[in-house]
């Protein structure tokens, strides 16, 4: 009988050293944007786990009831895997999202339509409506709450909460009009605007429309912030169902499916860009590339009143500003930035950026002083800001007067504060000076979440479900207080309506009293 030989160590060292140089060199090379690292990461490692199995039986020389033992045994574990795990869709880095089969999805065992609470005396509103967050980013759409004086210190007065409640996946947030806070959900095969007491969480009222929009990675359900107008409310679903409701009752004024009716498929990731009501008109991005990317519906009746721009739909939402003399509706398009004129939809002026499949357009837009236009893309693109002025034919001209990778909003909105912009740079919180691009800190990894500008201090709204208040200053990060509002994945943007702080995610939603300063 020939001795056995030894086992052949060296083909499976190769394969351990050559991934542990790629992960050296996906991590300390060249940079790039976080999302792809994650995603080539995991590639790499499975790629190891096929080659060590492949090295086990093939090129190991083990005695082959070590190999099939081996092989046996990897094929068990994978399998129990899969049969008692499954993806909960991706973190804002495109980490999967693991969770066990028998675990309730979100939005499972809620009713398909929650009943109403008893009507209350109290529903109509405060006594003043400045607290109202009547649309997305809050009431001049930019996500700044300059009248707000929040309390700096939450170990003395921390956050109390008021009410919390499970809510059907969406990642929609509020919109509030007096003592109504409205949002979107998805329930069952119905898409749901529904409106909440601020005060008490109680359902008020519900709308619903047999919709559905659903992916294993980006989610279930809505994504867009309704908007209120008067007494009036806008909400656009995910696959383009436009509904205007009464604010009083959610009773249906008019009622647009905007993808059937006009031609067009949503984008893969759904209709995100949330409505934007300016003076007549509904702005809405949710058309398409042949027949233009922005749609104005006329408020009261719901009829086209144009379309334009020739680009497929971003999931950015829409901004109305005065640049260069022109009265404007700014739209982030998929695969470029725009400035339509207000009145007619022309577009004025565009600048392309990275096309579909290589970045999502979210972010919005932020004006800033003197003409000036801060755009940012995530997937390691970053910023750009642009210089407008009017041209001798009575247009519109852009010139880029610097770019950045500095700062990358992959999901979270931009704001300005005391001439310096603040975001979240790959989940990473930062400081940039807007006169050069350049960074004046960069502090407190949040994820993938939002933000929001009260006064001189920002509310982030982590991805983890962690509220952390921040000041707003270019010297240095510094963290003043933080809690735990909600559990788990945190993508929607919150509201602040006077002292009222309104969360949600995919499963719940919660109200805490912040405390306001003296």
């Amino acid at each position: 009988m020939s001795p056995s030989r030894p086992v052949r160590w060296w083909p499976a060292l190769v394969l351990l050293g050559l991934a542990v140089a790629v992960l050296v060199w996906l991590w300390w090379g060249e940079p790039d944007s976080h999302q792809q690292r994650f995603v080539d990461t995991l590639g790499t490692i499975l790629l190891l786990v096929l080659g060590l199995m492949a090295w086990l039986l093939l090129l190991s020389r083990a005695r082959w009831r070590v190999r099939l033992g081996g092989m046996a045994g990897a094929l068990l574990v994978l399998t129990g895997l899969g049969l008692s795990v499954r993806m909960d869709g991706v973190s804002g880095d495109l980490v999967p999202i693991l969770r066990w089969r028998w675990s309730e999805p979100p939005g499972q065992s809620l009713p398909s339509v929650p009943p109403p609470a008893a009507p209350r005396a109290d529903a109509a509103g405060p006594d003043d409506p400045a607290q109202d967050f009547p649309q997305f980013l809050g009431p001049r759409r930019d996500g700044t709450l300059p009248g707000v004086r929040l309390a700096r210190d939450w170990a003395a007065r921390p956050p109390v909460e008021v009410w919390r409640r499970p809510v059907g996946p969406a990642w929609s947030g509020f919109a509030v009009s007096g003592e109504r806070a409205i949002t979107q959900e998805q329930r069952g095969e119905r898409e749901l605007v529904i409106c909440y007491h601020r005060r008490t969480g109680a359902v008020l009222w519900t709308h619903g429309d047999v919709a559905r929009y659903e992916s294993p990675l980006a989610g279930i359900g809505p994504r867009a912030t309704p908007a209120i107008a008067g007494k009036t409310v806008y909400a656009l679903g995910a696959t383009g169902r436009l509904n205007a409701l009464d604010l009083d009752s959610g009773a249906v004024i008019w009622s647009r499916d905007l993808a059937g009716e006009l031609g067009g498929e949503p984008p893969r990731w759904g209709v995100a860009a949330s409505p934007l009501v300016l003076e007549r008109m509904v702005v809405v991005e949710a058309g398409d590339a042949a027949a233009g990317a922005l749609l104005a519906l006329d408020r009261e009746t719901g009829q086209v009143l144009w379309r334009a721009g020739a680009f497929p739909p971003g999931y950015s939402s829409p901004v109305a500003a005065t640049l260069a003399g022109r009265r404007q509706i700014l739209a982030f398009h998929a695969g470029a930035l725009a400035g339509h004129d207000a009145g007619t939809g022309e577009v004025l002026w565009e600048h392309p950026w990275p096309p579909v499949g290589e970045t999502e357009h979210t972010s919005q837009p932020v004006v800033l002083p003197g003409d000036r236009v801060f755009q940012s893309a995530g997937y390691g693109v970053g910023g750009k800001l642009y210089q407008l002025a009017p041209d001798s034919q009575g247009g519109v001209t852009a010139q880029v007067v610097w770019e950045s990778p500095r700062l990358k909003a992959k999901f979270t909105n931009v704001v300005l504060h005391d001439g310096f912009l603040y975001g979240l740079d790959d989940g990473v919180l930062v400081c940039l000076d807007p006169a050069d691009g350049q960074r004046r800190w960069k502090g407190g990894r949040y994820g993938h979440g939002q933000i929001l500008l009260a006064g001189d201090l920002i509310l982030v709204m982590a991805e983890s479900g962690e509220v952390v208040l921040v000041e707003a200053v270019p010297e240095a990060h510094r963290e003043l207080g933080g809690f735990q509002a909600l559990t788990g994945k945190t993508w929607n943007h919150p509201a602040l309506s006077g002292p009222y702080l309104l969360v949600r995610n995919d499963r719940e939603a919660a109200c805490y009293r912040l405390h306001l300063a003296g």
